[in-house]
C-alpha cells in the first residue's frame, strides 16, 4: 500500500495552531513560540508521519540544501573514491550534491562553477586538480559561495583539506631504503600537477638524507594510467636495468607497473620490489599484494564537507591547510613479510639482487 501525503496544514490542525506557525517550526524557520508549543506541533507530525517538503524548507531557510562539487571525471580513481564520500558525508548532514565532472584536460572549470552557483548551491567542493592553476576558477570560488578545495587555489582565500604529499614520498622511499635498496626509481603522475612535485621532492630528499644522489634517469613521467605507468617502467628499467625498486604515484599505475616488471622477466618483489600510493580498495587484492602509502580519501571527504558547511552557517575556517596524516600499509610487493605466505619473506636478500 502506498503511504499516504501528510501535510502541515493537517499536522497544524491536529496541533491547534496556525499553519505558518507549523511550517515555520517544521522548516525551520524564524518563529517565536514557546518550547511547549514547539515540542507538541513535532509530536503530532511524528504521530502522522510527516515528512518534511524540502524545496518548502529551503524557501524557509532561504537555502538550497545542496552543495556543488566540481571534480576530474570517473577515470580518476582517488578523486572519485573522495567524491563518493563527500557525496554520502554530505546526506548524512541533510545536503544533496550537484556534481560536474571536467573534461580531460579542464578548460571547462570557470563553466562548472558557474552553472553550479547558478544553481544556486550553498557552497562548492573543488576536486579538481586540473584547474589548480586557473585564476579564473579561483577567483569564482573566492567571490560566490563559501568553498573548500582538495588542492591549491591560485590566490589563496580558499580553505584546502588533503594530505602532506611531500610525507607520502618520504615514506615509501624511506621504507625501499630500509630494504636495502640503493638504486631506487620513481614512476611520477604528470610533472604539471602539484601532488607530483610534492612527492617527488619527498623522494629526493629521503634519498639525499641517505647519501643517494637522485637521478633524472630513474624518474619516469606517467599519466596516472595503468598503460602510461607500463611505457614509463619499460623506459626506466632500459635506462637504468639496474633498478630494484620502484616508488610509484598512485596504485592505478601500479598495476601497469607490477605488469610490465613481470614483462621483463623481473620478479616482484625478488628482483624489483614496488611501493605505490593510495591503498585503493583493490590494492590487497594485486599479485603480490600492494605495499602503498594509504591517503585518507574517505576521511578527506569528510572533512572537506565539514568546513563548508561550518563556511555556510558563517563559522570562521582557519586559513591554514588541513592536512590529514599518511600511513605506510607495508604488504609483500616490498619484500615485507606476507602474510599469505605464513609471514616469510618474499625478497631476496640485498647481496642477492646487486647486479
Amino acid at each position: 500500500m502506498a503511504r499516504r501525503y501528510v501535510s502541515i496544514k493537517e499536522v497544524a490542525a491536529r496541533a491547534g495552531v496556525s499553519f505558518q506557525t507549523a511550517s515555520k517550526v517544521l522548516n525551520g524557520g524564524n518563529v517565536r513560540v514557546s518550547a511547549e508549543t514547539a515540542t507538541r506541533i513535532m509530536a503530532v507530525a511524528k504521530s502522522l508521519g510527516y515528512r518534511p517538503n524540502t524545496i518548502a524548507r529551503s524557501l524557509v531557510r532561504r537555502t538550497t540544501g545542496t552543495i556543488g562539487l566540481i571534480a576530474s571525471d570517473a577515470t580518476d580513481v582517488a578523486i572519485s573514491h573522495f567524491s563518493v564520500s563527500v557525496e554520502q558525508a554530505a546526506r548524512r548532514r541533510g545536503y544533496a550534491v550537484l556534481v560536474g565532472h571536467l573534461a580531460a584536460d579542464g578548460a571547462d572549470g570557470a563553466d562548472i562553477v558557474r552553472m553550479l552557483i547558478e544553481r544556486r548551491v550553498d557552497g562548492v567542493i573543488a576536486a579538481a586538480p586540473q584547474v589548480e592553476d586557473d585564476s579564473e576558477v579561483a577567483q569564482l570560488l573566492r567571490t560566490y559561495v563559501p568553498a573548500v578545495s582538495l588542492h591549491h587555489v591560485p590566490g589563496g582565500q580558499v580553505p584546502v583539506v588533503g594530505s602532506n604529499q611531500g610525507e607520502t614520498g618520504r615514506l615509501a622511499t624511506e621504507h625501499l631504503i630500509s630494504h636495502g635498496h640503493r638504486l631506487i626509481g620513481s614512476v611520477t603522475g604528470p610533472f604539471r600537477r602539484r601532488v607530483v612535485r610534492s612527492r617527488l621532492r619527498g623522494y629526493e630528499a629521503t634519498l639525499l638524507a641517505h647519501d643517494m644522489e637522485p637521478h633524472e634517469d630513474l624518474v619516469v613521467e606517467a599519466d596516472w594510467t595503468p598503460g602510461g605507468a607500463a611505457a614509463a617502467t619499460r623506459l626506466l628499467l632500459e635506462r637504468v636495468p639496474e633498478t630494484t625498486a620502484i616508488f610509484v604515484h598512485n596504485d592505478a599505475m601500479a598495476i601497469g607497473v607490477l605488469s610490465e616488471v613481470a614483462a621483463t622477466g623481473r620478479r616482484v618483489p625478488a628482483d624489483v620490489a614496488v611501493v605505490s600510493c593510495d591503498d585503493m580498495p583493490f590494492a590487497e587484492y594485486l599479485t603480490p599484494a600492494l605495499s602503498t602509502v594509504r591517503v585518507p580519501l574517505g576521511a578527506t571527504g569528510e572533512r572537506a564537507v565539514d568546513l563548508l558547511l561550518q563556511s555556510i552557517t558563517g563559522t570562521a575556517v582557519s586559513a591554514e591547510p588541513l592536512l590529514l596524516p599518511v600511513e605506510l600499509i607495508n604488504r609483500s610487493s616490498c619484500g615485507c613479510a606476507d602474510p599469505a605466505a605464513g609471514g616469510r619473506m618474499t625478497r631476496r636478500p640485498h647481496d642477492e639482487m646487486t647486479r
